[in-house]
């Protein structure tokens, strides 16, 4: 009986978190779709690649894990409190159908690499013509490259000559000065010295600051499968127990 209760209420503090948490990304979900400014608006500029055209549509993803979340917290939490077998398999069996997805999509990460590459070729060549034809002139892709490079200290996709040739140089102006110097911009940005200071584009900053979090972020895959496993276990002992004096 005191196992029992145990695990109710630890089943209870864990999706009571999953509910909490699906409702903040649900939440981030409908901010990224309503927000004008987000980078959003500079992906759905890209539709020569249908795979990119895609991430366009992030918000609605968030918007469907966070609504997937709330679920989940609730048949759990419910689930346990009630001794609901009903609430308690369908519980087990979203989760056990996530763990397997992630477990797939992991496998698919590692073995196709090459796939990897292939998308950051597409990517490249749809962020530059972007940068060719809209910086300077879309004040929403210059708003988004401009914060970009500010907050990553970086210039342009690969590095500066993404801006060469482009329709804002065109036009007499200059290179963006985070070019030049990311960390304390120069009034004004020209070829050479835009090639003296060799800034690095802001897509290896986004993959270095990935790999600088590496650790972090495997710990947290690691704990989050770790919960996945636990809710599943405990969800199927609580299944077995219900009903029973």
């Amino acid at each position: 009986m005191c196992c029992g209760s145990f695990l109710k209420i630890m089943m209870f503090i864990f999706n009571g978190a999953i509910f909490l948490a699906g409702a903040a990304i649900l939440g981030v979900g409908v901010w990224v779709a309503v927000d004008s400014e987000s980078l959003l608006k500079l992906l759905e500029k890209v539709d020569t690649n249908q795979s990119l055209s895609l991430l366009a549509n992030v918000s609605y993803l968030l918007i469907g894990v966070g609504a997937v979340l709330l679920v989940i917290g609730f048949l759990g939490c419910c689930g346990a409190i009630r001794e609901s077998k009903c609430m308690l398999l369908t519980f087990f069996c979203i989760v056990l159908i996530i763990f397997l997805v992630e477990v797939a999509g992991a496998v698919v990460l590692f073995v196709f690499q090459g796939f990897t590459e292939s998308i950051f070729n597409s990517l490249e060549k749809d962020m530059k013509n972007i940068i060719q034809k809209d910086y300077g002139t879309d004040t929403t892709v210059t708003s988004v490259w401009n914060s970009t490079m500010d907050k990553l200290k970086c210039c342009g996709f690969r590095n500066y000559t993404d801006f060469e040739g482009s329709t804002f140089v065109s036009t007499g102006n200059l290179y963006p000065p985070t070019c030049c110097n990311p960390i304390n911009p120069p009034p004004s940005c020209d070829i050479t010295s835009a090639e003296a200071a060799k800034i690095h584009g802001c897509f290896e900053s986004l993959v270095q600051l990935i790999k600088n979090n590496s650790v972090i972020i495997a710990g947290v895959a690691v704990g989050i499968a770790f919960i996945e496993i636990a809710a599943m276990v405990v969800s199927m002992v609580l299944y077995c127990k219900a009903g029973k004096a």
